[in-house]
């Protein structure tokens, strides 16, 4: 199985909304995610890892701010507020959610 960004992205043009799912595997699900000026995401069930694949801006994770840019890789536990601001219109990242619902405990 092999995806790459502009193959994502392409899908994600012809879908009606700001992410599209393209690939599951047991509880890995790969997602393609390019907000528009905002991102309006909600805390999630699962853990999640994003690899950034263009852009740059600021990461809000729980408390902590970060900034960001194309390769980084951010982690996100299960139920934690997050969401990207101050980003660049060139933003797209990849988006890895998996393991349990809740959370995988350390």
């Amino acid at each position: 199985m092999k995806i790459n960004p502009t193959e994502a992205l392409q899908k994600l043009a012809k879908h009606d909304g700001p992410f599209k799912t393209l690939f599951n595997h047991g509880t890995l699900e790969v997602e393609i995610y390019k907000p528009e000026k905002v991102d309006l995401q909600q805390p999630h069930t699962r853990d999640e890892v994003y690899v950034v694949i263009s852009g740059t801006g600021e990461f809000l994770n729980g408390e902590v701010r970060t900034t960001f840019g194309p390769g980084d890789f951010l982690f996100v536990p299960a139920g934690v507020v997050h969401r990207f601001e101050n980003f660049t219109d060139d933003f797209s990242t990849w988006v890895l959610f998996y393991g349990p619902e809740g959370g995988e405990q350390p």
